[in-house]
């Protein structure tokens, strides 16, 4: 079976991809959870990949999650995807684990664009910045103003810029339009303030698209103390041993407090 998770128990993960992204990005993370023992299952969000001519809305992107996920599962929501993942942990409550991957939590009460915006501002109110470019720059409207893409180049520059030039090419090739409608739907969560489901959040020390203001800000409100990997956005791709073997460590890393539903 290969060595398990720290208490030596095989996990179910069910991986939930983010922004532009498809199941297709957590090929090697798959392949290095299945080595060490546990069952992995990709999440096609709808308007996505193999499903991009399908609508997207925050309800098909939650009934997506929720199609697969079975109670006692390990979720974790990479980007965009830990936003989606807590929908679907609002409406089933019984999982392991909740990992926040370089994600948001959901603000009650707010969409995801406006939440982002507020949490990647500075404490004197000024929007944050990555050296002299504005931290969500990377990407460009679509004509219609419906959705968003990124440039291979930005998208190396955003996504992956620790993978090697044949990795980022790849990844850079496959990505979708992002469809702004799911991420400017209001969001209210009726079961997850209170359910205390298990949950951490990983860092990604070398990330550009998800900033340490905003993981400082996620994961305080998630009520835990931030894992480390140094990477950037990607490390499914980049470092999915690393990945691997940080994901068994979040599922035995306890919270600290409850998750606060605002800002």
């Amino acid at each position: 079976m290969g060595s398990i998770n720290e208490k030596g128990n095989a996990l179910r993960f069910v991986l939930i991809h983010g922004t532009s992204h498809g199941a297709w990005c957590f090929e090697r993370l798959t392949a290095a959870l299945a080595a060490r023992g546990h069952v992995v299952h990709g999440v096609e969000l709808p308007g996505h990949a193999q499903r991009v001519a399908e609508p997207a809305s925050a309800a098909g992107y939650r009934d997506a999650v929720m199609e697969t996920i079975q109670p006692g599962d390990v979720l974790v929501g990479h980007s965009m995807g830990a936003w989606v993942m807590t929908l679907a942990a609002d409406t089933l409550p019984d999982v392991r684990h909740l990992v926040y991957l370089a994600g948001p939590l959901p603000v009650d009460g707010v969409s995801m664009l406006d939440s982002l915006s507020i949490m990647a501002r500075e404490p004197d109110g000024q929007a944050f910045t990555a050296g002299s470019e504005p931290i969500f720059d990377y990407h460009t409207m679509s004509p219609d103003g419906a959705s968003l893409y990124f440039e291979p180049d930005s998208a190396k520059e955003a996504f992956y810029h620790d993978c090697d030039p044949h990795t980022a090419s790849w990844a850079a090739a496959r990505l979708t339009p992002q469809p702004l409608a799911p991420l400017m739907e209001t969001v209210r969560l009726s079961n997850f303030w209170d359910a205390d489901i298990p949950r951490s959040f990983i860092q990604c020390d070398l990330d550009r698209m998800f900033p340490p203001r905003c993981a400082e800000v996620s994961a305080e409100r998630l009520g835990v103390r931030p894992l480390h990997i140094t990477s950037s956005h990607s490390p499914f791709l980049s470092r999915p041993q690393a990945l691997a073997q940080l994901l068994e460590r979040a599922v035995d890393t306890p919270a600290q407090r409850p998750p606060r539903p605002s800002l």
